[in-house]
């Protein structure tokens, strides 16, 4: 008998010592009698320190006189029950720090009492994961809205920037109405912006992508960085040599350069050093496990740190959020942030931010690695367009964009065929005896889509050359297959000089 007493003791203290959670018993006083190994771990005491304190030690001030009140009914009728159904439980360290904590209440009957036992559960990473879900069900959710209007106001924005641009370059240097118009023109460019930057943070631009080189794009952009950030800001670049590259479109990974280098100098209004540093790193899975957005593999991380004026952690959990500013009033939209983060999220990357009040930030950019050589990146257009000549086959459901397309094309010198939908354009197609050079249409429409129509013409005119232009969200044209490499493809809204631009480029290429 006495043996196997002493085994059963030998089997208890293993379990204790084994068990991860916070075991501790306490008689009804409440004085603790039992610890294990995990308790002291979690609560930052030894064994000695809790024997004989009072349970209430291990509890936030605020919730210690309930306590007393709860512990001693619980005594009164004892059972086995999760504890605060409903309820935020916290536990207090030994050095003042609170944590969100789980527990389990049973009970032991002894010939000296009852003892209550509680099984405590540290819940801080369970919660902070619990936190990056309901903020990716946020973003998404803003996302949505912002890709549901879209297609309609960049639709209006086409027409409302287009027109205002024909007038004005119809209108005399000394008329006294350029000064309203460029105005009006000005607004729409902001709104123009403004949506082009919902859509990047809800991760439903419209991206072309392609493998690029990083460093390149980071060295190419120096120049301009430096005049962003003005004198008075240092910039070091530090680039690690033999990076694989990654996938992105390299105007988008330029702009959320630009975007958190502007940032960081407004943080510095009395100067500072702004570094941006590449490296590659191989994400583990423990890494990934607190990153939901991250999958364990190769990435190129960059990052972008100042030594500025730094932000605290309730600031941090907001700047992503679209219009979220931490500016003075008319200083900023508030959409800088949420453009990278979309930006990068669009990429399979994520963002992540270290700061503290008075000693700076860090942005992390995670971008999944990819086995390909880098493409070179094209040089932007710049020279204007000549005129036209040939015929052009415009067509667009919504009837102010095709009408104004059409006036456009016609100022241009182009012949120009217009058609609401894809049924009839095809007839339009068949009827017409002459060459269409070009088909310039909607990706999204009633009935037959613009691939469906750009296809079925290839077919009756193999020679004919195709823009397709589109107001949606970039996740619903890649439905089409019209973002492609080779693929010619214009977003609305677009200025007058884009689209002659554009539609010359893919007229003239052999």
């Amino acid at each position: 008998m006495e043996s196997t007493v002493q085994v059963s003791e030998r089997l208890v203290r293993a379990l204790l010592a084994s068990v991860s959670q916070a075991i501790l018993g306490t008689d009804r006083e409440g004085e603790i009698v039992l610890v294990n190994n995990s308790a002291q771990e979690m609560f930052g005491y030894t064994r000695d320190e809790l024997l004989g304190s009072s349970i209430e030690l291990l509890l936030p001030e605020a919730r210690r006189a309930a306590h007393k009140l709860e512990r001693s009914a619980y005594f009164d009728h004892p059972h086995t029950r999760p504890m605060g159904i409903g309820m935020d439980l916290a536990g207090r360290r030994k050095d003042g720090s609170e944590f969100p904590v789980e527990v389990s209440l049973s009970f032991i009957e002894s010939p000296e009492g009852v003892f209550g036992i509680a099984f405590v559960t540290d819940i801080s990473q369970r919660k902070a994961l619990e936190q990056q879900l309901m903020h990716a069900q946020k973003m998404e959710a803003v996302g949505r809205l912002a890709g549901g209007v879209a297609h309609d106001f960049n639709n209006m924005l086409t027409v409302i920037s287009g027109y205002n641009r024909m007038i004005l370059d119809d209108l005399p240097p000394s008329s006294e109405l350029r000064g309203y118009l460029e105005e009006t023109l000005k607004a729409a460019d902001r709104a123009a912006s403004i949506t082009s930057q919902l859509l990047a943070f809800s991760r439903r631009q419209v991206m072309q992508p392609a493998v690029v080189d990083v460093n390149h794009i980071i060295s190419h952009a120096e120049k301009m960085l430096r005049r962003l950030i003005g004198e008075d800001v240092v910039l070091e670049l530090s680039l690690a040599d033999g990076l694989n590259p990654i996938r992105a479109d390299p105007n988008h990974l330029e702009q959320a350069i630009v975007n958190l280098a502007v940032n960081a100098r407004d943080a510095m209004p009395a100067g500072g050093r702004l570094r941006i540093h590449t490296t590659a790193v191989t994400l583990d899975g423990d890494f990934a496990r607190t990153h939901p957005a991250l999958s364990p593999g190769p990435f190129l991380r960059i990052d972008v740190s100042d030594t500025g004026q730094g932000m605290d952690a309730a600031t941090v959990a907001h700047i992503f959020e679209p219009f979220f500013t931490t500016k003075e009033r008319g200083k900023g939209t508030g959409l800088g942030l949420a453009t990278v983060y979309g930006m990068v999220r669009q990429t399979g990357g994520d963002v992540q931010v270290t700061s503290q009040p008075g000693n700076g930030s860090t942005f992390h950019l995670y971008f999944p690695t990819v086995m390909e050589p880098a493409s070179e990146t094209p040089e932007r257009l710049s020279a204007a367009a000549g005129p036209g000549f040939e015929t052009v086959m415009v067509v667009e459901d919504d009837a102010a964009v095709r009408e104004f397309t059409a006036r456009v094309l016609r100022q241009l010198g182009y012949q120009v065929l217009t058609a609401s939908g894809g049924d009839e354009a095809i007839r339009i197609s068949d009827a017409h005896p002459g060459e269409i050079a070009a088909l310039v249409t909607d990706v999204i429409m009633p009935g037959i889509s613009g691939r469906v129509v750009a296809d079925e013409l290839i077919r009756r005119r193999p020679g004919i050359k195709v823009l397709f232009l589109s107001g949606y969200t970039g996740d619903v044209i890649a439905d089409h297959n019209v973002l492609e490499t080779g693929v010619d493809f214009l977003a609305k809204p677009f200025r007058l000089e884009d689209l002659a631009i554009k539609l010359r480029e893919v007229l003239d290429r052999p």
